[in-house]
């Protein structure tokens, strides 16, 4: 039985510490998506959880929701450029496309269809395989765009209801930027 310090309660009984900071890592990315106010709490939080789990991929997940929360900044496009190639580095290129996907919406929030169309061209190349295929989807719903090539995936709404509600995130963040908050 692990020590006490090491388990915490959960709603489904202990939870390790190890497996609650994890999740929190993870939780990181759609809180940026859905409540960006909320962002930056969530993220300082989860660094100060990440020493010592020595998961290269979950401070990735981390690194992926500062995209997110700083979607629309001029910023985003250098924290790219340097996580694309850390994930080259540290051999981790499967990671490439949620990266890919970030990048995408930063892209639809500033509008930037030549930027755009060269992210999904590379999600496109990175998903060739139909791992993640559906990323080209939800680029093209954030950017509003027609899909041209439907990943096939059969959603669990409508095409059209989850078209809906990415473009509404993109919608939500340029509000959200241009009220300053």
């Amino acid at each position: 039985m692990p020590s006490i310090e090491r388990v915490l309660p959960g709603p489904f009984g202990p939870v390790s510490v190890q497996h609650y900071k994890l999740d929190r890592a993870r939780a990181v990315f759609v809180i940026a998506l859905y409540t960006p106010d909320q962002a930056p709490a969530e993220i300082d939080l989860a660094h100060q959880l990440l020493p010592g789990l020595n998961l290269r991929a979950t401070t990735i997940n981390v690194r992926r929701a500062e995209l997110i929360r700083d979607a629309g900044n001029a910023s985003v496009d250098d924290q790219v450029a340097t996580l694309r190639t850390e994930l080259t580095i540290a051999g981790l290129t499967s990671l490439s496309p949620a990266i890919e996907l970030a990048c995408a919406f930063h892209q639809a929030v500033l509008d930037d269809r030549t930027a755009l169309d060269a992210t999904i061209a590379r999600l496109r190349e990175q998903t060739s395989a139909d791992d993640h295929a559906y990323f080209v989807d939800i680029a093209q719903f954030m950017a509003d765009l027609p899909a041209d090539q439907g990943s096939g995936v059969r959603w669990l709404d409508s095409e059209q209801d989850t078209r809906r509600r990415w473009r509404g995130l993109v919608v939500t963040r340029r509000t959200h930027l241009r009220s300053g908050s």
